[in-house]
């Protein structure tokens, strides 16, 4: 027999091992990613009384599939939306969580004295809260759905983006470089280039993809398709410099706003439970007994640390993003941790040569303790609030929430800053759109014309194609960033309020033409060898053209549309489902309307009864505005809609009226049958006699059924089976039939044959 390869028999050590500690830790009511990492350690090669692992390079390439795919999962999990209605709160919180963490691993450094290289790659790392494990231990604590969680993932999402900016950072320092150059402004502008690229792109095709699709997608084909948008996101994402890890959070949280979102959670749970299993278990064969023995010191003292650095620091970053103590302090205690990016930091450290070897299995060391300790933490916070609320003066608790939550709302911010803040992001959008098919039409489409036009006289008839092409790709991006919230309610009050605001408003207009008019006269530069006045004035009439075109200006509508119907799409669903209001309710609230969801009993008298019928209209005041049966919303249902059990009625109207009808759907119902034995159902054998009333008569004539409330269910011929009875037949003397009927139906029917 074929002997197994090394990766089966290790994948079945890490399972069974995991398996079996997490049954104990479970039974002890631990979260289960720490069994994860002890079993990790007891089957790694640094424990020599248990059976240890051969292929340690297999398991941390599964080990790297298990963050892709626990990324991927809090994508799905994860709105970006979230974040941006948060506004500039989890961005202050993870500026300040990132300089002062990274300034006490420096310093923690230097008190060891340890390299300058490795004092600062230690602040990089100690700067770094794991995304994945703070995730698993809010999930396994059930703690996920909590307020303050969704601010704890914005500040890690953030992380992890500005993780990307440090390596760069780290390794401008490593090689010797000013870290304040061009490189480090080119590598900000490339990771939010390529993040509203493929944010934008994404949002604008997949959901799109999905809905055509949508019929033939089963529960299999939906796992398949979703995973392998996942990993090609992953490939993509390597290719332009960026993590697998951080290309799988970014499919993730584009499929987040799509219909099939929860479908694909779902599905995809068990695939991320196995992988994340095997990277937490790999976690943990990285601890070297000897190296926490040696280093044992500087280990605590940088557990120390974090715990505490976290614990003051993290809780002042977040009262100064408008959180209150309490609220501060929950998020501060939950990031007491260092994860995968510390290890990415760590990793690059070494591949640069620049830091000691001892660095990376002191980290790891520091990150399982504080794996270790994140749920202790977590559960901490509030009894530590407690005891500060106790010993400090109610006072001063009260003046410290006054000034974290004093941030002016975005609600009050001037009409100007508003409408500034819009067009700056449509311009920012379009013009990331416009480079990104501007760099598409010259990478692949211009050498395709110029090998179909081959020789010098046909190239400049390629670059003019290729240049009239693009020119048409982008002319929806390039209107819709010049015309876009020239009409928005804030132009017009800022316009009418006064004539001193007519320059300004124009000026906006030139400026958005200007930048029009720069991308035109690129493509002309590119293709061409003009004069620079000449392609001046091509991208002014190319752009004035396209201002003035009816054609251009329907395809950036609907372009625009088809977009904000896919960001919208899960909201929609929510929706037409009953979980999620919809979005005119809240101009119902200033005419005192309300919409409410009222269920419809099982016992309902209303059931099987037409909505004109009922008159809700006339009784109550109210209007259906929609029925919710099973998964389909039935919207301004007419009167002949009949009422089921179970239904749920979209009702609008006002207070009284809706508090009248909620009384008389809770009222207007069956009671308990106060007879219920005699409704016991029985079955009896008539004969039919000479003097029986029902001879010469049918089924229907007879009155079993109408009159006694009785049904016939067979006639005995003498058969194996009870034959039926024809509506026509006529009951003849010696005639057997059976009937089914309640006890007291059943005598008055025999009563009456007698």
């Amino acid at each position: 027999m074929a002997e197994l390869p090394p990766l089966i028999n290790d994948l079945a050590l890490i399972l069974v091992s995991a398996g079996i500690v997490t049954l104990i830790f479970k039974r002890l009511k631990q979260p289960l990613v720490l069994g994860y990492i002890v079993a990790g350690f007891l089957v790694s090669p640094h424990m020599p009384y248990t059976a240890s692992v051969v292929d340690m390079e297999s398991i941390h390439m599964w080990a790297d599939i298990g963050v892709m795919f626990l990324l991927f999962s809090l994508g799905l999990d994860f709105s970006f939306k979230k974040i941006l209605k948060m506004g500039a709160s989890p961005i202050i919180s993870t500026v300040t969580i990132i300089f002062c963490m990274s300034l006490l691993g420096v310093i923690i450094g230097q008190l060891f004295s340890w390299g300058k290289m490795d004092c600062i790659f230690l602040g990089g790392m100690l700067a770094m809260s794991s995304t994945t494990i703070i995730y698993k231990a809010f999930d396994d604590l059930g703690l996920r759905q909590q307020q303050f969680a969704g601010l704890v993932m914005s500040v890690l999402i953030l992380e992890d983006i500005l993780a990307i900016v440090m390596m760069v950072m780290l390794s401008a320092i490593a090689s010797g470089n000013n870290p304040d150059g061009g490189q480090m402004l080119g590598s900000i502008a490339k990771i939010g280039f390529f993040l509203v690229l493929w944010l934008v792109v994404g949002i604008f095709a997949i959901p799109a993809f999905l809905r055509q699709v949508r019929s033939l997608i089963n529960a299999e084909v939906l796992l398949v398709v979703s995973l392998g948008l996942c990993c090609a996101m992953a490939v993509f994402s390597t290719k332009v410099g960026f993590s697998s890890a951080f290309g799988a959070f970014i499919m993730g949280s584009i499929l987040a706003e799509t219909i099939e979102a929860e479908r694909i959670e779902k599905l995809v749970e068990p695939v991320k439970n196995l992988f994340g299993a095997i990277f937490f278990v790999s976690v943990g064969m990285l601890v070297d007994p000897k190296i926490l023995v040696e280093y044992a010191i500087p280990i605590i003292a940088l557990v120390l640390t974090i715990l505490i650095g976290q614990g003051i620091f993290g809780t002042i970053s977040f009262m100064l993003g408008g959180e209150s103590l309490k609220s501060a302090m929950r998020c501060g205690f939950s990031m007491a941790q260092i994860g995968e990016f510390s290890f990415i930091i760590a990793s690059l450290g070494l591949s640069l040569g620049v830091i000691s070897d001892f660095l990376y299995p002191v980290v790891v060391a520091v990150s399982v303790i504080t794996t270790f300790l994140t749920p202790y933490m977590i559960r901490l916070a509030t009894p530590a609030y407690s005891s500060i609320e106790h010993h400090l003066p109610n006072q001063f608790i009260k003046i410290l929430n006054h000034l974290s939550m004093s941030h002016p709302s975005s609600n009050e911010s001037s009409k100007w800053k508003r409408l500034l803040t819009q067009m700056a992001m449509n311009t920012l959008i379009y013009s990331i759109l416009t480079a990104a098919m501007i760099t598409i039409m010259f990478t692949f489409v211009l050498p395709i014309t110029r090998q179909m036009l081959p020789g010098w006289e046909l190239h400049w008839y390629a670059n003019a194609i290729t240049g009239v092409l693009t020119v048409l790709f982008i002319s929806p991006f390039l209107r819709a960033m010049v015309m876009k919230k020239n009409r928005s309610e804030e132009w017009k009050a800022l316009w009418a309020e006064s004539n001193v605001n007519h320059l300004p408003l124009l000026f906006t207009i030139l400026v958005r033409a200007v930048i029009a008019v720069a991308f035109i006269f690129y493509i002309c530069h590119y293709l061409s060898r003009f004069s620079s006045a000449i392609m001046i004035t091509i991208g002014i009439i190319a752009v004035g053209l396209i201002v003035v075109s009816r054609t251009i200006k329907q395809r950036s509508i609907k372009l625009e549309r088809l977009f904000i119907l896919n960001l919208r799409s899960r909201d929609i669903a929510a929706q037409v489902h009953g979980k999620k209001r919809p979005l005119y309710e809240g101009k119902l609230l200033d005419r005192d309307v309300h919409i409410a969801i009222f269920d419809v009993p099982m016992d309902s008298m209303w059931m099987g009864s037409n909505l004109k019928q009922l008159s809700f209209g006339k009784k109550y005041g109210i209007h259906v505005s929609s029925i919710l049966r099973a998964n389909h919303r039935l919207n301004i249902p007419d009167g002949d809609y009949v009422i089921y059990p179970g239904d749920k009625l979209e009702v609008i109207g006002s207070d009284d009226q809706l508090a009248k009808f909620k009384d008389a759907v809770e009222k207007e119902i069956f009671g308990e049958d106060i007879n219920l034995e005699d409704r016991e159902m029985k079955l009896r054998q008539l004969i039919i006699g000479s003097d029986s009333p029902f001879i010469g008569k049918t089924l229907i004539e007879s009155g079993i059924r109408d009159l006694y409330s009785c049904m016939v269910i067979g006639l005995e011929e003498g058969k194996e089976n009870l034959s039926s009875v024809s509506p026509n037949r006529r009951f003849q003397e010696g005639d057997i039939i059976w009937i089914v009927g309640e006890e007291e139906a059943l005598q008055a029917l025999l009563m009456a044959e007698r």
